[in-house]
């Protein structure tokens, strides 16, 4: 059988990608205190809700005390994406 032939090419380097040299730095403080209140929010108002029988914090609202809780957490899960 014959000997397959050795390649004389050098293995393939990609190009240097060009490097920005404007880096934006951004102080991202606030996501970590923010996200932490939204969740304590929404975890008292659905607290609220449960123990006051359905009567706090917003009466009119009904059973939908729990979805805005749950709203206020939902926040806090978004607001957490812009953690770094």
């Amino acid at each position: 059988m014959p000997k397959s032939r050795i390649r004389k090419k050098a293995d393939f380097t990609p190009p240097q990608a060009k490097q920005s040299t404007n880096i934006k730095l951004t102080n991202r403080s606030w996501v970590a205190p923010v996200m932490l209140a939204l969740f304590l929010i929404g975890l008292a108002w659905i607290v609220i809700f449960y123990v006051t029988e359905g009567d706090l914090p917003v009466d009119a609202l009904g059973n939908w005390n729990i979805v805005v809780g749950f709203g206020f957490i939902a926040g806090g899960f978004g607001v957490s994406t812009q953690w770094k």
